[in-house]
């Protein structure tokens, strides 16, 4: 596992109440590997990011157990897809619920990092590590300097403070 948003930057802290969780497959040098997300609903932070050379209830795990490291989860429900994170939720003591509306936000954002990334629509060329760069810096784009529709035009950090 490799730690996306750790650059630095501290988050901001924040208690979310209600985090939609999941992940996609991306290439990368014809090699698959699945990059992990967490989304506060309320607020839109992007909460943390991981990258992980194969998906199942493990990664999912050790992505969760880091964003507990991170932030304060103890009133936090999570929304997932059935997949492997049931499980890992009970592995970790956390609360969650299969949700596919609320949820959406988080495949949205996928596909908002999709589209502004053309090369993950066939195979990233370069390193993991160059991923991983990439990402942390739309992390902090996302965060910090896209203002939302669904925000009054700020951007979550804004939320967060405000």
């Amino acid at each position: 596992m490799h730690r996306l948003a750790d650059s630095g930057r501290d988050p901001p802290s924040a208690k979310p109440t209600r985090v939609a969780v999941d992940e996609t497959a991306v290439k990368i040098n014809g090699e698959w590997s699945w990059v992990y997300a967490a989304i506060d609903i309320e607020t839109k932070l992007i909460l943390d990011v991981a990258l992980f050379g194969h998906h199942g209830t493990d990664p999912a795990a050790a992505f969760l157990h880091q964003l507990r490291q991170k932030y304060d989860l103890s009133d936090t429900v999570f929304l997932v897809d059935q997949f492997g994170y049931r499980t890992a939720l009970s592995r970790l003591g956390l609360s969650g619920q299969v949700d596919y509306t609320e949820r959406n936000l988080v495949e949205k954002w996928f596909h908002t990092l999709k589209m502004r990334l053309d090369r993950f629509h066939t195979s990233w060329v370069g390193s993991q590590a160059s991923v991983r760069e990439w990402l942390e810096q739309f992390v902090q784009y996302y965060n910090r300097q896209r203002p939302h529709q669904a925000l009054d035009g700020n951007t979550p950090i804004e939320a967060v403070l405000n």
